[in-house]
């Protein structure tokens, strides 16, 4: 049953409203595009009943805006009513696109400045909506999630700090750690793993892969990613293996310890097909060490999976790796700002996950499980048929 025809079991929490932030609006406006679809064409004897006022819009996006004054202060501001809404925000705190004035100067908008004015819609919305949720997709601060000496925990900080001012629910997607939740236990908190979406996308432009044991394996690039490569290997019915860096201890540089090596654990990888899983590239130092560790040891090709393409060094490097056949694939997710220039590159796969985000808001609205979007094995299975046959 494709989901456009889910029969509605449930009435909604309340009239449906997303405020996508501007570091989010062209995902938002993908993700509008198909609640208006799926709820014009859903059928429902129900549909024309008080309980689903407001059900059937044109749009579901509730301007909100967040100017600043010349000091670079700002402020929150819903232009619509949302009296009794049930609120989904939107916010990209990895969009360095955006600017804003700061004393006739130009800055670029930082992690901070997004959650901040994330806060400010928050508290224009207090009291008026039924309900807020949050969907974050890279989690704020996320990195900075345990403490080891005298530091701050900013995720744990920021998540009471979201929940203190009345939000329910929090969506995310591949937190760095899903153990940040412990920091909010009696609130709402999902981090979901896409999983299908990159087996999809790389299915739909690689037509020559096999998908089992003897052909292809899942590798982790470092202990902390471990687990979520055992997540996808499960899933697929492959191998894994994993490399942890071995670092020089008696030296600092750039304010880390230097990796001297990568070392791997695992199967042979020769004539295989590698699927490298993580959750973001940041510089992409350690992916493309990595990768050529893998060619090393005769991998076939490399195809290199991330939820968060950052890409902090630019993008120079990954095209030498692929002008020499060391990286073949590149699949990263459209949940945080893509420059035009990755989008261009020959060997990327801009994975889109606005349909996804979709079917999680059109669920908790009518407050239906999401045990199949979060696990999604029967999706997997009918794709990797499909595929095969």
């Amino acid at each position: 049953m494709l989901y456009e025809e889910k029969i509605i079991e449930t009435i909604p929490v309340g009239p449906l409203g997303l405020i996508p932030l501007k570091s989010c609006t062209e995902l938002g406006d993908k993700v509008n595009a198909y609640l208006v679809d799926w709820r014009r064409e859903r059928e429902s004897e129900h549909k024309s009943t008080i309980a689903f006022s407001g059900y059937q819009r044109d749009s579901y996006i509730i301007n909100a805006v967040t100017p600043r004054f010349g000091t670079g202060e700002g402020k929150g501001l819903v232009t619509e009513s949302i009296r009794g809404d049930d609120l989904y925000i939107m916010v990209d705190i990895c969009n360095y696109s955006l600017t804003y004035s700061l004393f006739g100067m130009t800055n670029h908008m930082s992690p901070d400045d997004h959650f901040q004015d994330l806060k400010r819609v928050i508290a224009a919305a207090a009291g008026k909506a039924h309900r807020i949720n949050v969907i974050m997709p890279f989690l704020y601060e996320s990195r900075q999630h345990r403490r080891s000496g005298r530091e701050s925990l900013d995720c744990a900080l920021a998540l009471k700090e979201l929940v203190n001012m009345g939000v329910e629910n929090i969506i995310t997607f591949d937190a760095h750690d899903p153990r940040v939740q412990n920091a909010i236990p009696l609130r709402g908190f999902e981090t979901v793993q896409p999983i299908y979406q990159f087996l999809k996308y790389l299915l739909k432009n690689e037509t020559d892969l096999q998908i089992d044991s003897s052909h292809m394996m899942v590798i982790s690039p470092d202990e902390g990613g471990t687990g979520r490569a055992v997540y996808f290997a499960n899933m697929l019915g492959l191998d894994m293996g994993m490399f942890y860096k071995r670092r020089d201890y008696t030296k600092i540089v750039g304010g880390r310890n230097p990796i001297v090596a990568h070392e791997f654990l695992g199967a042979s990888v020769e004539g295989k097909d590698v699927l490298i899983i993580d959750d973001m590239i940041s510089s992409g130092e350690s992916v493309m060490d990595v990768a050529k560790e893998l060619k090393r040891r005769k991998a076939r090709k490399v195809f290199v999976c991330a939820t968060f393409g950052l890409f902090t060094g630019g993008l120079t490097k990954f095209d030498e790796y692929y002008d020499k056949g060391i990286i073949d694939r590149i699949l990263t997710t459209n949940l945080v700002y893509q420059t035009p220039d990755l989008l261009e590159r020959p060997y990327y796969i801009n994975v889109d996950m606005s349909k996804y985000i979709a079917l999680i808001i059109d669920n908790l609205n009518h407050d239906a499980s999401l045990s199949d979007l979060l696990t999604p094995t029967k999706r997997i299975n009918r794709l990797l048929a499909q595929y095969r046959s």
